[in-house]
């Protein structure tokens, strides 16, 4: 099982196909990085913000409500926080779905 930190560092190299991350291994100063990114493409190039929420399956309902919700706050790094919180929910997904190795030959697929 990997501890917080190391689910930090495997979001940051999966971010960094679309983002210049710093080498951290704590979420805010991830998120924050990441809200620069994210607030530079709303301004350049929305349409790869989208395409990028959609590939990382962020849901725009969860989108929506948080970005009404906290109107107020920086959208770059409402959105961060929630590319970060999925792509955690993803891994712990994946970790509890691993192929267990106590499972008997016969009722494996």
């Amino acid at each position: 099982m990997h501890t917080p930190e190391d689910n930090i560092l495997l979001i940051k190299a999966r971010l960094s196909e679309d983002f210049n991350l710093p080498a951290t291994n704590d979420k805010e100063q991830l998120a924050k990085a990441l809200a620069e990114g994210i607030n530079q493409l709303i301004q350049t190039d929305f349409a790869r913000l989208i395409n990028m929420l959609y590939r990382i399956d962020i849901s725009e309902k969860l989108l929506k409500e948080t970005l009404e919700q906290q109107a107020n706050e920086d959208a770059g790094l409402l959105i961060a926080r929630l590319i970060i919180e999925r792509l955690l929910q993803k891994q712990q997904m994946r970790a509890q779905f691993k192929t267990q190795d106590n499972i008997p030959d016969d009722d494996k697929w």
